[in-house]
């Protein structure tokens, strides 16, 4: 089982339609595969129509085994469930602090997992907290969508800095470019100098387009509704370059 996570500090940066859409791309490759919603928001869980129990909370999660399988969601698409997101998750970094091994809670929820899945995608809340550092933890690929402008990239930058200041494992951090505008000098300039000394960027990036923010319109995938559009291909070509990095194949 291999655990992508879709994470940035910054909010607005298309981290959560990455994350459907890479599921979903994964899924139709034949990856038997979950998208776990981690972001009190619920965006994920919108966009796939699915909704979890009133009983299920924050301390449903936390208790794992049961709990996690029972609210666990078929979608519309084979081989493709969700663990929908509740907003009680709110408070996640509060529970978390009444567990010995706080950061590490998230990782030995996820292990009874292995056996179901080959793949778990984590749409993440933006922000550091110590759910995000229980992300760190439990996650093999940690995608970063990173717009080409300043605050984006310096974002990007604070993340580097908190890997290092941590001691983690700063090689499981992948940025993309996400919401590209070639026709912006400014995304150009950006993209070149980012791209020069960001070795783990991966080469496909998303462009800025309708049809993704059509998403909500449509709540599904954008391949479901809008098939020929450049951004079916480039999450397609996205989740190839991942897939090779984790050795996966449906």
């Amino acid at each position: 089982m291999k655990v992508i996570s879709l994470y940035s500090i910054k909010g607005g940066v298309g981290k959560t339609a990455a994350c459907v859409n890479l599921a979903y791309t994964a899924a139709a490759s034949g990856i038997k595969t979950l998208l776990l919603d981690l972001d009190p928001q619920g965006a994920a869980s919108y966009y796939y129509r699915v909704s979890v129990s009133r009983k299920y909370k924050t301390k449903s999660f936390l208790k794992g085994g049961k709990q996690i399988d029972k609210n666990i969601k078929g979608t519309d698409y084979s081989k493709l469930d969700s663990l929908p997101a509740t907003l009680s998750y709110r408070k996640m970094d509060v529970a978390l602090h009444n567990f010995k091994h706080s950061k590490r809670k998230l990782a030995d929820l996820l292990k009874p997992l292995k056996k179901e899945y080959q793949c778990i995608f984590l749409d993440c809340p933006p922000n550091i907290t110590l759910v995000s550092e229980n992300v760190f933890r439990a996650t093999d690929l940690l995608v970063v969508p990173v717009i080409p402008t300043t605050l984006s990239v310096l974002t990007y930058e604070k993340l580097i800095g908190f890997y290092r200041n941590q001691k983690l494992k700063r090689s499981q951090i992948i940025p993309f470019f996400s919401m590209v505008e070639k026709q912006k000098s400014l995304h150009k300039k950006i993209m070149a100098e980012f791209s020069e000394k960001e070795k783990r960027l991966l080469k496909n990036y998303v462009p800025y387009s309708a049809d993704v923010e059509k998403m909500g319109i449509y709540r599904e995938p954008v391949a479901c509704y809008k098939p020929r559009s450049k951004a079916v291909t480039a999450y397609e070509d996205i989740w190839s370059e991942l897939s090779v990095r984790l050795k996966l194949s449906g």
